[in-house]
């Protein structure tokens, strides 16, 4: 199943990027792009790091350890939150598909 890919323009620091997104994806998309802006504009605004690059790097850099410390704290694990809420969704639909041969 191939899923379509359109091309979306996003903004970033000021400068617009063209981005490939699978179609359906375009909202979490746009609040990746507004989390990384926001992420470097608090960077810029501290006025320790000048450079659009540095910014970025060190954006991306905080973004990573957020990401890798909520993993290895054991808080939440976003996988396995998304894994569990399909098997429940498959499980819900077996169940679904039973209820309409009653009616």
């Amino acid at each position: 199943m191939n899923q379509e890919v359109k091309a979306i323009d996003v903004t970033v620091m000021g400068r617009e990027f063209r981005v490939a997104c699978p179609e359906g994806d375009e909202d979490a998309l746009l609040t990746s792009v507004n989390y990384l802006d926001r992420k470097m504009h608090e960077i810029r605004d501290a006025g320790k790091v000048i450079g659009v690059e540095r910014i970025a790097i060190m954006a991306a850099l905080n973004i990573a350890h957020e990401l890798l410390s909520t993993r290895v704290t054991g808080s939440f694990d976003v996988g396995e939150f998304k894994r569990r809420m399909k098997s429940m969704e498959a499980q819900l639909d077996l169940a679904m598909a039973d209820q309409d041969e009653l009616f």
